[in-house]
């Protein structure tokens, strides 16, 4: 099968080589694919853009000495040898840059997969994951939204803190893909906030999420957004 015809499936694959599990000769195969398709890496580039935002809800965590000594004596490594390489990396931009992408897929791929589908005790399989990227008019990533239908809740952070008056609000709507939009509830400007999730809150229901700016205590049209609204994205099972 000739996956570059095949957007669907296009669209999973790059999504499970994001997240890194993608696996093997598919991968291998993958990759190769990548090297020549300008359509595959806007796919990859999408993908990319949506989850490593979510790095923002892992906390900072420092590795156990016992983790480097694993590294050192697996890959063999005397104190001169591990010095010269280690200095080389360090003054290596090419390195840090290798750094970064990977830490923050990697960091991504943990949220999404582990803190967030962490099932209950006793529990047989976790609830799928719905996650959406909401971005300005011009497409930076300003908010990141996580739904849990196992614990039918919504965490939502702000990614960049939001320049709001005294007298207004934000406020968080799911655009129906039938009828009118329907209000999430109220966000701060900045940090985090768990908001409760309803049951038709589904992809199979809702197109995209939003967030208008509206007056302190929120839209008075219980039908949708009276002021303008300033983020939105898709919302998507995972």
């Amino acid at each position: 099968m000739n996956i570059l015809n095949n957007p669907t499936l296009r669209d999973k694959l790059s999504a499970a080589y994001v997240l890194g599990t993608l696996k093997g000769a598919a991968r291998r195969r993958f990759e190769s694919l990548l090297a020549t398709s300008a359509a595959l890496n806007h796919d990859v580039s999408i993908w990319q853009q949506r989850l490593n935002a979510f790095a923002e809800f892992v906390p900072p965590s420092q590795p156990r000495a016992v983790v480097w000594q694993n590294i050192t004596r697996q890959l063999q490594l005397n104190s001169t040898v591990r010095s010269s390489l280690w200095r080389s990396l360090i003054d290596s931009l090419n390195f840090w840059r290798a750094v970064g992408l990977v830490s923050s897929t990697a960091a991504a791929a943990l949220l999404v997969l582990l803190l967030v589908r962490q099932p209950e005790p006793g529990a047989i399989s976790a609830a799928p994951t719905l996650v959406a990227m909401l971005t300005d008019e011009h497409a930076q990533p300003n908010i990141a939204v996580v739904g849990d239908m196992q614990r039918h809740t919504l965490t939502i952070k702000i990614l960049a803190t939001q320049n709001v008056a005294a007298n207004q609000t934000l406020q968080l709507w799911a655009i129906p893909k039938h009828g009118n939009p329907q209000s999430l509830g109220l966000l701060a400007k900045d940090g985090s906030i768990s908001l409760p999730l309803p049951a038709n809150a589904t992809p199979q229901n809702i197109a995209m999420l939003a967030v208008s700016l509206e007056p302190l205590h929120g839209s008075p049209n219980s039908n949708g957004p009276t002021g303008p609204v300033l983020f939105k994205g898709t919302w998507q099972q995972i």
